[in-house]
């Protein structure tokens, strides 16, 4: 693959793209865990495809759409969520619904059928553009700055909210500022692994890097290398086997996981065992 790269346009950008992915996935499918916000990012990531359908029907960059769409999707169910008006998961439920519903509604308002809509749905790392990339690593780097500029902050707020209020963090600050990153995740990885499937790669590394590591930066680090071996992995065998990308990705990372959590069972018993003996 090593030479693919080197030799076409579309492979060198898929690779940085995974790059970028595994650094975004690393660091917030951390957070997201912690938080137990796993359903409320899909939710936000399905609710996205309303801006695919409207980028669609009125003529500009779909992607644009489901930044929108997602970013006022994780507002509203966050502020909702904050003030317990309603059942959080009817919520997500609703604006999840509400998303696809509207997608639908806005392809079908078209006079043809978009051609590329697949890769929203799936995901088609393959055929990332030069303006995907651009997009994707402006938005890469407002997650990475927004996490380690307030890394102090973030420790304090994953471990206990509560405690961070009353030790001065501006906790809607955090809860507002945890909202829109997810946002900006989800959009990052529709491009990677699709709408459908981006719960697995935005919690597999994660979950995979939790079962070695319980303090954070060494977690996150090793969720960043964890997701780049993961997409790495599945965009090789994407590219060899001639088979979807996103799919092949989400794949890898399942696989990889239920791996590694039977490993961690089988050693922890082990040792077990041994202190037995």
């Amino acid at each position: 693959m090593i030479q693919a790269i080197l030799n076409y346009q579309f492979m060198r950008n898929a690779a940085l793209a995974a790059l970028l992915a595994s650094v975004i996935c690393g660091i917030m499918g951390i957070v997201i865990i912690e938080k137990k916000l796993v359903m409320m990012s899909g939710g936000i990531a399905h609710t996205s495809y309303g801006g695919v359908g409207l980028g669609y029907l009125l003529g500009f960059e779909p992607i644009i759409g489901a930044f929108f769409f997602a970013v006022a999707a994780s507002l509203g169910i966050g502020a909702m969520r904050r003030r317990g008006n309603a059942n959080t998961d009817i919520v997500i439920s609703l604006f999840w619904s509400l998303g696809m519903a509207s997608g639908i509604l806005f392809i079908a308002m078209m006079d043809g059928y978009p051609p590329d809509l697949s890769s929203y749905l799936f995901g088609s790392i393959l055929s990332v553009t030069k303006l995907d990339l651009v997009f994707i690593a402006v938005l890469a780097l407002v997650v990475v700055f927004a996490f380690f500029a307030l890394f102090a902050d973030w420790k304090v707020y994953l471990f206990d909210d509560e405690f961070a209020g009353i030790i001065g963090v501006n906790v809607p600050l955090m809860e507002n500022l945890l909202m829109v990153l997810i946002a900006l995740t989800v959009v990052v990885l529709i491009r990677v692994v699709g709408i459908i499937l981006v719960l697995a790669l935005l919690t597999a590394p994660a979950a995979t890097a939790a079962l070695f590591t319980v303090r954070l930066k060494p977690r996150v680090l090793l969720s960043i290398l964890v997701s780049g071996v993961f997409c790495f992995t599945g965009l090789w065998l994407s590219y060899r086997l001639n088979i979807a990308s996103g799919a092949s990705i989400v794949f890898v990372s399942v696989l990889c996981y239920l791996l590694a959590f039977a490993g961690k069972k089988l050693y922890v018993r082990a040792r077990a065992a041994a202190a037995q003996a």
